[in-house]
C-alpha cells in the first residue's frame, strides 16, 4: 500500500515540476510574439541637443591586467569633444594591475585626454560601491558605464545622446557583441545564449512597454535617473537588475537600441563561466526577492508589466527545477512503467519520451534560431540548428551550478548574509594566460565538489542510458538521455580540466617566488 502511495507521489511531483518547466517554455514564446509584433517600432530621438551635455564615463576594474590598457585607450579614443567628457577609472585593483591602470591613465592624460584614476582601498560594496563612490565625483550629466572587458566603439556617445532629449528617457542601453565569439564551441554557445537575449528578449520587453534592465555595461544613464530611484545598491549581486527595476518603478523610461552595439569578451573556460553564470542568477534571484512584491503591489502598473516581471525576476527557479527533474526522472518513470515491474501502463513510455522531449528543447530551439536568424541572416539560423545539442547539453550541464546560486540567495535572504562579488577571469582574447595565485592550494574539496557532483549525475543518466537500451524500453528517449549525460559530463569534466589546470600555474608560480626569494649562498 505505502509503494503504492509513494510511487503516485513521485509521478504528481514529476509531472508538476515539469508543467512548470513548460509554463516558463511558454513565455519564450510568448517574448517572440512581442518581438515580432513590435521589431519594426523603431525609437526615434525627439530632436537633437543644441548644446552637447556634459557626460561622464566610468570604468570599474578589479585586477584586470591583461584587459586595462586595452579599456582606457578605447575609452580615451571615443568620439566627443573633450572639454564635453571626463573618464573615470574605477580601480579596486589589489595587485599589479593597479599600477598598469595608473600608468596608462598618466600616459593619456599626458596626451591631454580627460582621464582621471581613482582607486580605492577597499571593495566595500564592490562593483556598485565602485560606481557610486565615482558618481560623487562625476561632474556629467550623463553617466556611460563599460566593464573592463568591452570595447567601446568610438561613435557610441553620438549615437545614443539625443535620445536623452526626450526628458522621460532614463537609460539608453545598446547591444553586446562578442570578440571571440568563434574562439571554442564554448564561446560560441555563450554567444547564442546572449544574442537570444539581447535580440529577442530585450527588443519584446522594451518595446512591448515592459520592464527590461540595463546590463551593468555597454549603458547610458541620466545622472538624475539614478539618484531618483536611491542610487547603486549592494545588496544584491545584480546591482544593474536592482537600480532598473527601480528606476522604472519611479516612472523612468528607458530606451534599447539593439542597431547599436559594443563588443566584449566571453569567458573562454568554463570556470569563468559557471562564476558568471552564479553570479547573474543569484543576483537574479535577489532582486527577485528584494522587489518583485512591490512590483506586484503596484497599484499603478498594469498587469502585462506585472506578468512578465514576475516571469523576468523569477525565471532563475527553473534551474532547480531542472535538477529536480534530473533526479526524479526515473523514479517516476519506474513508478509507472517498467521491465522491472509486474504492474504497466499503455501511456508511461509515450508520456516519458514526450516530458524528455519538452524538457531537452521546451522552445529553446525556436527561440535562440531566431535570434541568430533575425541578427545574422537567415543563413546563419539555419546553421545555428547544429549548435543546438551543444546549447541543451550546456544548459542542462550548469543547472547545477545556478541551482546552488538560487539555494544560496534564498538562504542568504533568510540569514540576511551579504553575498561575495566573485569577478570573471579576462584573458584580453589573446588567450589564456598564466595568472598569479596568493593561495597554491586550487584544487580544494570546496571547488571540487561541484564538478564531481556534475559527473556523478552523468553517471546516473548514463545507468538509465544503459537500461533502457538494455531491456529495449523507451529507446526513443535515449537521444534526450543522451543530451543530459553529455551536458553533465562536459561542463564536470571541463571544470577540473581548468582547476588542474589552475593548480599547474599555482604550483609554478609558488616555485618562481620562492626562487626569486631565495637568498644567495654565500662560500
Amino acid at each position: 500500500m505505502w509503494e503504492r502511495y509513494s510511487d503516485t507521489l513521485v509521478v504528481y511531483v514529476y509531472i508538476a515540476v515539469l508543467a512548470l518547466i513548460a509554463i516558463y517554455g511558454l513565455h519564450r514564446y510568448i517574448l517572440v510574439y512581442l518581438y515580432l509584433r513590435h521589431r519594426h517600432d523603431r525609437y526615434k530621438p525627439q530632436g537633437q541637443f543644441a548644446e552637447l551635455p556634459r557626460v561622464t564615463v566610468q570604468l570599474p576594474m578589479y585586477n584586470e591586467d591583461m584587459v586595462a590598457r586595452r579599456i582606457i585607450e578605447a575609452a580615451c579614443r571615443i568620439d566627443y569633444p573633450r572639454e564635453k567628457i571626463e573618464i573615470q577609472v574605477l580601480d579596486d585593483s589589489t595587485d599589479h594591475s593597479a599600477e598598469i591602470a595608473r600608468k596608462a591613465c598618466a600616459h593619456w592624460a599626458a596626451k591631454g585626454y580627460p582621464v582621471k584614476y581613482l582607486h580605492r582601498d577597499n571593495r566595500i560594496g564592490y562593483k556598485a560601491g565602485a560606481l557610486a563612490e565615482g558618481l560623487k565625483q562625476a561632474n556629467g550629466e550623463f553617466i556611460v558605464i563599460f566593464d573592463a572587458d568591452f570595447v567601446p566603439p568610438r561613435d557610441i556617445l553620438y549615437n545614443v545622446v539625443d535620445y536623452f532629449t526626450d526628458p522621460k528617457v532614463g537609460l539608453v542601453q545598446v547591444r553586446w557583441d562578442h570578440l571571440n565569439r568563434d574562439a571554442s564551441m564554448l564561446t560560441k554557445s555563450q554567444a547564442i545564449f546572449l544574442d537570444g537575449h539581447f535580440v529577442i528578449e530585450h527588443t519584446a520587453r522594451n518595446r512591448s512597454g515592459r520592464f527590461m534592465h540595463f546590463n551593468g555595461t555597454a549603458g547610458v544613464w541620466r545622472r538624475k535617473t539614478i539618484e531618483d530611484a536611491g542610487g547603486w545598491e549592494h545588496d544584491t549581486l545584480t546591482e544593474d537588475l536592482d537600480l532598473s527595476y527601480r528606476a522604472q518603478l519611479k516612472g523612468w523610461q528607458f530606451v534599447y537600441l539593439p542597431q547599436f552595439c559594443a563588443p566584449a569578451e566571453l569567458p573562454p573556460e568554463m570556470i569563468g563561466f559557471k562564476q558568471q553564470a552564479h553570479r547573474w542568477t543569484k543576483g537574479s534571484c535577489q532582486t527577485a526577492i528584494k522587489l518583485l512584491p512591490k512590483v506586484l503591489r503596484s497599484k499603478h502598473l498594469p498587469l502585462r508589466i506585472k506578468t512578465e516581471a514576475f516571469f523576468h525576476l523569477t525565471n532563475t527557479i527553473v534551474y532547480v527545477l531542472m535538477v529536480v527533474l534530473t533526479v526524479l526522472m526515473y523514479p517516476a518513470f519506474l513508478s509507472f512503467y517498467s521491465p522491472l515491474k509486474t504492474h504497466a501502463t499503455t501511456w508511461g513510455q509515450p508520456l516519458f519520451a514526450v516530458s524528455l522531449f519538452i524538457l531537452a528543447t521546451c522552445s529553446a530551439t525556436t527561440f535562440f534560431i531566431f535570434s541568430q536568424r533575425e541578427l545574422l541572416g537567415a543563413g546563419a539560423g539555419w546553421k545555428a540548428l547544429l549548435y543546438m545539442p551543444m546549447l541543451m547539453a550546456l544548459g542542462v550541464g550548469v543547472s547545477l551550478n545556478n541551482a546552488m546560486a538560487v539555494l544560496e540567495a534564498i538562504w542568504g535572504a533568510i540569514r540576511r548574509t551579504p553575498s561575495e562579488f566573485v569577478r570573471t577571469q579576462k584573458y584580453g582574447v589573446t588567450g589564456l594566460a598564466k595568472r598569479s595565485w596568493r593561495n597554491p592550494s586550487v584544487l580544494t574539496l570546496r571547488r571540487l565538489g561541484l564538478p564531481i557532483i556534475e559527473i556523478a549525475f552523468g553517471i546516473y543518466m548514463s545507468c538509465w542510458i544503459f537500461i533502457s537500451l538494455y531491456y529495449d524500453f523507451c529507446v526513443s528517449s535515449v537521444p534526450f538521455l543522451c543530451i543530459f549525460a553529455g551536458g553533465y559530463f562536459y561542463v564536470g569534466f571541463n571544470s577540473l580540466h581548468v582547476l588542474w589546470r589552475m593548480q599547474q600555474e599555482a604550483n609554478e608560480a609558488s616555485e618562481a617566488a620562492a626562487v626569486e626569494s631565495a637568498e644567495p649562498i654565500s662560500t
